[in-house]
C-alpha cells in the first residue's frame, strides 16, 4: 500500500474533491471549495516527491523537468484519481477524485507534460555488472528514471532530500546507508539502504567531468561542482577511505545571499567599498567563509561599476553581472592553479579578485603584492582567530623575508572576519564574527611583530566596529540564539567567556574544571566549599586575564 493512499482514503470518506499537498504547507483536502487540512506538519518538496514518485507509472518522469509540470492518472481501492505535479516557485500536487467511465475503459497512460522526452535526455554509459547494484529499488526516489540513467537519477533524489531537509551536508560511504548533516549533526536518511563501494564509484562518474574522473583515479581525490537547475548547486569532493569509495556534497543555494540577510555591520560592509587592499574572511573548515564572501561580492556587484575575478576550487555561488563585470574561473577547469590564475589576473584588467583559498605562499605572496598594486583582493585562511590569522600568514614565508612581509601586509591588510558557526537554539544555526580591521595601531603592532597585543586593540576600539570573539558569542547568549554551553565550546578564549557568562547568571557548571578555577568561579565539588567558591579555586595573578565584560 502506498503512502499516498491513507490520504486518498480520506478524501474520499470525506466526500472530498481534492486533496492538495503544498510545499512548507500542511495537506488539505478540498470540500464544498473550502480547504480542510488532514495533517499537522509542513510538507517538505522531498517529501511530496517522493509521496508522488512511489504511485508514478514506468512512463511518468519521478523528478520536475525544467518546465515544472507532469500529470498522470493512478487507481486504488477507492477509486481513480489524476495526479498533477507542478512547480512554480515551489513544489506542489494536486490530487483529484475521478469520474468512473461507464463502459469499463481503462485509465490512460500517463501523459507528462512539457516533460523532456526521455530518448533525448543525456545518458552516461555504465558498467552492467556495475549497474545492477544502483538499479534495485533501495527508497522510492530510485524507482523511476528521469533521465535514462539510474546512477544519475539516485544521486540527485539524494541531492533534492539534503535541499528539501534543509541540511548542509550528505555523506555518503561504503557500508552505511546516506548521511545528511543537518544544524551540525549527522544523522542517516531514513529508508535508505546501506550503499557499497561500487554504488558510489557508478553514482559520482555520473556527475563528474571526464578530468575529474582521471584525478580520481590517479590520486584518490578530487573537487568538483554539480548543479541541479532551479533547485541549488553542490560543491563535492570524493575520496578513498579504509572501507572504498566515500563522498561529500556540500548545499550551496541557488539564490545569492545579501549583506542584509547575512546580519554583516555596516563597517565590515564599508571594506567593499575600498578600491585596494587585502580582506581576509577565516575560520576553520564549514564555518560559512563563502557564505560571507558571496555576500561581499554581491554588495560589490549591486553597489560598484568595476570587474571582478573569481578564483575558486570549485565555483560555488554563481553571481550574475549586475552592475559589474563578473568573471569566475574554476581552478582545474578554466585555469591550472591559484597562483596561476592571480597571476594571469593582473594581466585582465581587474578592480577586485577573490581568492578562494590562499593555500600556499606563493599565493599568499602574489595576494598581498596583488592587494599593494592598486586592487582590492579577498581571500580565506583556514584559522580560528584574527591574530592568528596574521601569525599564519607571516610563518608561511622563511625568516628572512618576514621582516619585509609584516612591513607589506601592515601596509595592505584592511580587515579580517573570523567566524564560527554555532548551534541556534531551536534549529539552524548562526555565525559569531571576530571583526579586526586596519588602524594606525593596529598596523603598527602588525610591523613590530608585536600580534600578541591585538586582542586588547580588539577589546578597546569597539566603538570603531571591531569585535572580539568573546563578545560576539556573548551576544548570541544575550540575544538567547545561542545557549551558554555552546559559546563556551566555540570560544577560543575560553577563560574569558566563563568570566562573562558567570557576570550574567549564567550556569557555568558544564566548564572544564581547570578553565573555571583560572576563571575564578566554582564548578564542581574539587572547587565549592560550605559556603561556596574555596580561595584555592579563585584566580591567581598567573591566571586571571582581562576580558571584555563588564563595559
Amino acid at each position: 500500500m502506498a503512502q499516498l493512499d491513507r490520504f486518498l482514503n480520506l478524501l474520499v470518506s470525506n466526500n472530498a474533491s481534492a486533496l492538495n499537498l503544498s510545499e512548507g504547507e500542511v495537506a488539505t483536502v478540498t470540500i464544498k471549495d473550502s480547504a480542510r487540512p488532514v495533517m499537522k506538519q509542513a510538507l517538505t518538496s522531498a517529501q511530496i516527491l517522493n509521496l508522488v514518485r512511489e504511485i508514478s507509472p514506468s512512463n511518468a518522469p519521478h523528478a520536475l523537468d525544467i518546465h515544472g509540470n507532469t500529470r498522470f492518472e493512478y487507481s486504488s481501492s477507492d477509486g481513480t484519481f489524476e495526479v498533477v505535479l507542478t512547480q512554480n516557485g515551489k513544489i506542489s500536487a494536486r490530487i483529484e477524485r475521478k469520474a468512473i467511465a461507464s463502459n469499463g475503459a481503462k485509465p490512460a497512460a500517463a501523459q507528462p507534460i512539457a516533460a523532456i522526452p526521455q530518448q533525448d535526455a543525456p545518458k552516461v554509459q555504465t558498467p552492467k555488472a556495475e549497474a545492477s547494484k544502483v538499479d534495485a529499488p533501495r527508497a522510492p526516489a530510485a524507482k523511476v528514471s528521469a533521465t535514462g540513467n539510474r546512477a544519475l537519477d539516485k544521486i540527485e533524489g539524494l541531492l533534492r532530500v539534503l535541499v528539501g531537509h534543509n541540511a548542509s551536508d550528505l555523506h555518503l560511504r561504503a557500508g552505511s546507508p546516506p548521511m545528511l548533516r543537518a544544524s551540525g549533526e549527522i544523522e542517516p536518511i531514513a529508508g535508505e539502504a546501506v550503499l557499497s563501494s561500487e554504488d558510489i564509484d557508478i553514482m559520482l562518474s555520473a556527475v563528474m567531468l571526464e578530468q575529474n574522473r582521471q584525478e580520481f583515479k590517479e590520486i584518490n581525490d578530487t573537487d568538483f561542482a554539480h548543479e541541479i537547475v532551479g533547485l541549488a548547486r553542490f560543491r563535492g569532493n570524493a575520496l578513498r577511505e579504509r572501507k572504498g569509495t566515500g563522498a561529500v556534497f556540500r548545499a550551496i543555494p541557488a539564490a545569492v545571499v545579501t549583506v542584509e540577510q547575512m546580519g554583516i555591520s555596516q563597517e565590515v560592509q564599508r571594506l567593499c567599498h575600498l578600491t585596494k587592499g587585502l580582506v581576509l574572511v577565516t575560520g576553520p573548515t564549514g564555518s560559512g567563509k563563502s557564505t560571507t564572501l558571496c555576500a561581499l561580492i554581491d554588495l560589490i556587484n549591486r553597489t560598484r561599476s568595476d570587474h571582478v575575478i573569481t578564483i575558486e576550487d570549485p565555483i560555488e555561488f554563481v553571481h550574475e553581472s549586475k552592475k559589474c563585470l563578473i568573471t569566475q574561473r574554476h581552478v582545474g577547469v578554466h585555469t591550472s592553479s591559484f597562483k596561476h590564475a592571480l597571476r594571469a589576473a593582473l594581466r585582465e584588467d581587474p578592480d577586485i579578485v577573490l581568492v578562494g583559498e590562499l593555500r600556499d605562499l606563493e599565493t599568499v605572496s602574489m595576494a598581498i603584492e596583488t592587494a599593494e598594486t592598486g586592487h582590492l583582493v579577498f581571500g580565506t585562511v583556514h584559522t580560528s582567530t584574527a591574530v592568528s590569522t596574521i601569525d599564519r600568514v607571516i610563518d608561511q614565508f622563511p625568516p628572512d623575508r618576514q621582516a619585509q612581509i609584516r612591513v607589506m601586509l601592515s601596509e595592505s591588510l584592511k580587515g579580517v572576519i573570523s567566524q564560527v558557526l554555532c548551534k541556534k537554539i531551536g534549529g539552524g544555526r548562526v555565525a559569531a564574527r571576530e571583526i579586526m580591521l586596519s588602524t594606525p595601531s593596529v598596523s603598527n603592532l602588525i610591523r613590530e611583530g608585536k600580534t600578541f597585543q591585538l586582542p586588547s586593540v580588539l577589546q578597546t576600539s569597539r566603538r570603531l566596529g571591531m569585535v572580539t570573539m568573546n563578545d560576539a558569542l556573548i551576544e548570541l547568549v544575550d540575544s538567547n540564539q545561542v545557549e551558554p554551553q555552546e559559546a563556551y565550546l566555540k570560544a577560543t578564549d575560553k577563560v574569558g567567556i566563563i568570566h562573562m557568562l558567570k557576570q550574567r547568571g549564567k550556569d557555568v557548571s558544564f566548564a572544564d574544571v581547570d578553565d573555571a578555577r583560572a576563571a575564578g568561579v566554582a564548578n564542581g565539588p574539587e572547587a565549592t566549599g560550605p559556603t561556596g567558591p574555596s580561595k584555592a579555586t579563585g584566580p591567581s595573578k598567573a591566571t586571571a586575564r582581562p576580558t571584555s565584560a563588564g563595559r
